[in-house]
């Protein structure tokens, strides 16, 4: 099998094992405690912290390890709102992650907050006029992600910044997507808050981070003994920090390479080349055809149908998905393709295929081929 479904999940680094089976084994302390193991434990997660911190060019104070993405985007938003009392109107993109979204819908239904959604274009790409018109003296916090989950797209998050720093609100991103394809401090330098997961990166499920500046007023979500400065109380998932920064350090080192940046150019033309040529099957690329990240690589096959050309490359032995795997087992077409003006019946035959920086040249070579076949078996041509 050929596996083109990191976007969901990535397989964990070698490297992150290495570090992490002592902590898992041996070196399985409280890092409250007080006795030697404890102060073992915490040595660790301080490592962390501070790897974290300076591959992301920021002070140590300014992480907060989370449960993940999720948790991460949650606390952002629901901690900064409830956090600063400044105004009660809050501003995103029409393709926010659910974890974004839902977290804004809480905090109108049960805090009185207003929310406005800025619209995207047919790529994808946020209209940053629309969404400078919908910033209010008032704004208290605005959300827009790195890269978009589903069809890859690259948001200008520095002139998003730019935008509502002059109306004085404060920046979150949701930066899962991005970490392994995007320099991360360079976004980190804009924002207020950002958000990121471990195992989009090669490191554990059930673990990431949050920068948020230390100086900034942040409610919590968990209450208790007051873990990470009084932002996220509970236990701390040593080894689960380990891995995250340990992985977001890597993912900066492959970054800095600029490993496998044509793969995704070469699967876009050998897929549309192969099936757009005679005119019989209209394949769409969704997503910025240039403002992208080479690693999300996102069709649209109105002849067929998305699960049926899933089924067919399984069998073929292509791993991948039809768009977030949040949204799976949901039969509501993708959000995202709604809001870039795709109708339902289209975007219901989205095939999303996504890989790391450690994908082979010929499995990506192997992969758009077995695309190609596959949708032409299914529309008959």
């Amino acid at each position: 099998m050929i596996y083109l479904d990191a976007a969901a999940t990535t397989p964990v680094r070698q490297n992150v094992l290495d570090v992490i089976i002592p902590l898992l084994t041996h070196d399985y302390g409280n890092p409250s405690s007080t006795h030697q193991m404890g102060g073992s434990a915490k040595s660790a997660l301080d490592y962390a912290r501070e790897t974290a911190a300076k591959t992301l060019g920021v002070r140590t104070g300014d992480i907060v390890f989370t449960s993940g993405g999720t948790e991460s985007n949650n606390l952002a938003i629901k901690g900064l709102a409830l956090g600063t009392p400044r105004g009660k109107h809050l501003l995103i993109s029409a393709i926010e992650h659910p974890s974004v979204t839902e977290a804004c819908h809480y905090l109108v239904k049960h805090h009185g907050f207003d929310l406005d959604i800025a619209p995207v274009d047919a790529q994808g790409l946020l209209d940053l006029d629309a969404f400078t018109a919908l910033l209010r003296p008032d704004t208290t916090l605005v959300s827009v992600m790195a890269v978009n989950n589903e069809v890859g797209t690259i948001q200008p998050i520095a002139e998003v910044a730019a935008a509502a720093r002059a109306f004085g609100a404060l920046v979150h991103c949701d930066g899962v997507q991005g970490a392994g394809w995007l320099e991360m401090a360079d976004i980190a330098a804009h924002v207020d808050a950002l958000s990121l997961s471990g195992h989009k990166i090669g490191g554990l499920k059930g673990a990431g981070l949050l920068m948020v500046r230390g100086k900034l007023p942040l409610e919590p979500l968990i209450h208790g003994g007051g873990q990470e400065r009084e932002r996220r109380s509970g236990t701390e998932n040593v080894a689960g920090a380990v891995a995250t920064a340990t992985a977001l350090s890597l993912a900066a080192e492959a970054n800095a390479t600029g490993t496998a940046e044509g793969h995704g150019e070469h699967f876009i033309n050998t897929v549309l080349d192969g099936l757009n040529t005679e005119g019989r099957i209209r394949a769409r690329l969704t997503g910025d055809v240039t403002q992208r990240i080479p690693g999300i690589v996102s069709f649209v096959f109105p002849e067929t149908g998305g699960e049926t050309v899933l089924l067919e490359l399984e069998r073929r032995g292509v791993v991948c998905s039809s768009g977030s795997a949040c949204a799976a087992g949901s039969t509501d077409p993708s959000h995202v393709l709604l809001a870039m003006g795709y109708d339902e019946d289209t975007a219901h035959t989205a095939v999303r295929l996504s890989f790391t920086r450690t994908v082979k040249e010929a499995e990506i070579a192997t992969s758009a081929r077995a695309v190609v076949a596959a949708v032409k078996a299914i529309a008959g041509a």
